[in-house]
């Protein structure tokens, strides 16, 4: 992008980051560069290995031109790409951690992380405590002297506690330690997580960045503190994504602002519709005051996706919830969200959680909010709620 002096609005910066057509024949966009072997000039190239590319592995023009779009959105020093959002936790744990270390994690963590953590990490001598997420500064009384990282996820992808960030990162500046946040849900256009003083960024760019459920993908963004020890772990475990899934998250970043805007814009419409449904108790959403964290919300973010929780009523039973669920014709039942298509699916964390009470007195539901008209998502709801209450009584 050209230096004029003007500072670009986020959509002209997101419709040229990563793009240099200059360099590929004037195409406007990156092509899909597949490939593992690299040919070099020379001997004396290849001893040297003296080359922009010199392996598949090592990276391509569809690769570099993600990472360097990302590293600008994020406003990091660079950033490394992994083939899972779960794949860009694990790259960003690997990086910051060491055998005998200790890792304090919030216990609303996506659970497949805190699978990770009891496993591998337990397997290679990473000691995990799990911590209340609403905490704060008084995380500071689970320190031990071999604490060296400190996992966010903010707001929670289940129960939607939004975290005081950056208390936990001064506290962690402090103390030299490192801070890794999950920032899939706000992305970084609502969430600067550098600028609150995290390390490491992680984003499953599976969900809003591809937006269309087409494709798996993770990224890592960190400070120049961090760069040096995240790429070291990105070529040691050579985990890269494939050039058409780099391809279509380029493709997807070119739109990214217009669509979290409009799953902020509906999904706090359906949230609000909820709020004042007989057969809902509450919506967790960081936007409302019931969320809890939301004073964090409101101060440290500037917008809100479309994905939420709310509990229902207590009493329902699970043969009604069932033919809620079943017979929904516009939500589908799945586990991604981001995408262009409505998803509800009813979870239960209280056999996980462990250093946090989590009783809700009802079934819980997360919604994630599509591009279908908000009326028709409404009326299917509306159905759905009917028949709970039909099976249920």
């Amino acid at each position: 992008m050209k230096d004029n002096g003007h500072i670009p609005g986020i959509g002209t910066r997101l419709a040229q980051l990563g793009r240099t057509s200059e360099a590929h024949y004037g195409f406007v966009n990156t092509p899909v560069y597949r490939g593992s072997t690299v040919l070099f000039k020379s001997l004396d190239d290849l001893e040297n290995n003296r080359a922009r590319y010199t392996y598949g592995t090592a990276g391509s023009p569809t690769i570099e031109s993600l990472e360097s779009a990302w590293t600008a959105l994020t406003g990091a020093a660079g950033t490394a790409l992994s083939p899972s959002g779960l794949g860009a936790v694990a790259l960003a744990l690997l990086s910051a951690l060491k055998h005998g270390d200790h890792l304090l994690m919030p216990d609303n963590v996506y659970q497949p992380t805190r699978e990770l953590c009891g496993g591998m990490l337990a397997r290679f001598g990473v000691e995990t405590t799990y911590y209340d997420p609403l905490l704060g500064a008084g995380l500071e009384r689970l320190f031990r002297p071999n604490t060296s990282t400190i996992f966010l996820e903010s707001p929670g992808s289940q129960t939607f506690e939004v975290q005081d960030v950056p208390a936990i990162t001064a506290l962690a500046r402090e103390r030299g330690l490192t801070t890794i946040i999950d920032n899939t849900w706000a992305t970084p256009l609502f969430f600067r997580a550098h600028e609150h003083g995290c390390d490491l960024a992680v984003e499953a760019g599976t969900k809003y960045l591809g937006g269309h459920s087409d494709l798996l993908l993770g990224l890592v963004s960190a400070t120049a503190r961090l760069l040096p020890a995240l790429r070291r772990t990105y070529r040691n475990l050579a985990m890269l994504p494939g050039a058409e899934d780099c391809y279509l998250a380029l493709r997807g970043m070119r739109t990214l602002h217009i669509r979290v805007k409009e799953a902020e814009r509906r999904g706090l419409e359906l949230a609000e519709w909820l709020r004042g449904q007989p057969e809902v108790r509450t919506v967790l959403h960081p936007a409302f005051p019931s969320c809890p964290g939301h004073e964090f919300w409101r101060r440290d973010f500037t917008g809100s996706t479309g994905v939420f929780s709310f509990i229902l009523q207590p009493g329902f039973t699970r043969a009604g919830l069932a033919a809620m669920l079943d017979q929904l014709t516009l939500f589908g039942m799945g586990y991604s969200w981001g995408g262009f298509e409505s998803l509800l699916i009813p979870f239960d964390c209280r056999a996980y959680r462990t250093a946090t009470a989590w009783n809700p007195d009802g079934f819980v539901l997360r919604i994630q909010v599509g591009l279908e008209d908000v009326q028709d998502l409404k009326a299917d709801l509306r159905a759905g709620f009917e028949r709970l209450v039909r099976a249920g009584a």
